[in-house]
């Protein structure tokens, strides 16, 4: 079994440092084998031991040793159907459904977009990347519907991450909001990290990363005082776009996570779609621009909530 070596600056000042490891890496170890690692000294802070109580100062080398497995972990592959809008040798772009987990997790081994491309393109389990990830450059969350790009080869897989990374690859979303904004445009740059009170969760957190949110307001002729906007996202953070309308006030509609503790919508995902995707196809370099319209469900909903 070999190591691999994750390495951060601690961001902010108080925070215990198995807490800090959390935020950092918790979607792939839990915070009890994170404490079985420091336990273990597989954790230093500028170079020394120290225990999982250890209080950071803020702006600290934190370094982790995890081990992992020779043979990763496989992902078996399931002919489930894709709503495939646009393929070439390099990429695919995919309408994903609410309900559909993009990559395996804890809770979610099957019925996954990656099994379902390890279906359809079985030469992505050839990356050189962790089976679980194959061809995965972004995520949508299960309840987000909409437009994800998807790579088929290694060379495309990092040219589009590096385009992600550059801010050059442009999306855009539609949700509906529990309250209108105070203004028909805006701009919320606000971190985020993992909610310190509960860290399944994602918060509004100082000297958390970077986040970058643009919204602009369609329609505000709804019953109960929602509205419908178009959102920009400038970066790619955890449940980015739900934390963010929250911070402001104006949840997304049945977002029970962010939302309101009472829903006024009975619905059974919340109200977000990935509805706009530009980027540049990493070998020709010519810019592709795909577009993804409300699903039924979703326009049934803003059809309900319009004013006579």
């Amino acid at each position: 079994m070999s190591n691999k070596q994750v390495e951060f600056t601690a961001p902010t000042a108080g925070e215990r440092v198995d807490k800090a490891i959390v935020a950092e890496i918790g979607e792939s170890l839990s915070r009890a084998q994170i404490q079985t690692l420091i336990a273990d000294e597989q954790v230093t802070v500028n170079g020394k031991i120290v225990k999982a109580n250890f209080k950071l100062k803020g702006g600290e080398t934190i370094r982790v040793l995890i081990p992992v497995k020779e043979k990763a972990e496989t992902v078996v592959a399931e002919a489930i159907p894709l709503k495939v809008i646009y393929e070439d040798d390099d990429l695919a772009v995919i309408e994903k459904p609410a309900g559909m987990t993009v990559h395996p997790g804890v809770q979610n081994e099957t019925g996954t977009l990656v099994s379902a491309m390890l279906s359809r393109w079985p030469q992505v389990a050839a990356m050189n990347i962790e089976e679980k990830r194959a061809g995965i450059v972004h995520r949508l969350d299960k309840d987000t519907s909409g437009l994800i790009v998807v790579a088929k080869n290694d060379p495309a897989r990092r040219k589009l991450m590096a385009q992600f990374q550059a801010h050059t690859i442009e999306k855009s979303y539609l949700a509906l909001l529990e309250r209108k904004p105070q203004t028909n445009v805006g701009k919320i740059d606000a971190p985020i990290a993992r909610d310190p009170q509960n860290r399944k969760r994602m918060a509004v957190v100082r000297g958390g990363k970077n986040a970058i949110t643009e919204f602009t307001i369609l329609d505000d002729n709804f019953k109960h005082g929602q509205a419908l906007v178009r959102l920009n996202i400038l970066t790619g953070r955890t449940h980015q776009i739900r934390v963010h309308m929250a911070f402001i006030g104006c949840p997304v509609v049945g977002d029970r996570v962010y939302g309101f503790r009472k829903q006024r919508v009975g619905m059974k995902r919340h109200f977000l779609h990935a509805a706009e995707l530009s980027f540049d196809q990493p070998t020709t370099g010519k810019r592709l621009s795909f577009t993804s319209p409300l699903p039924a469900g979703l326009q049934n909903i803003l059809d309900k909530l319009k004013e006579d």
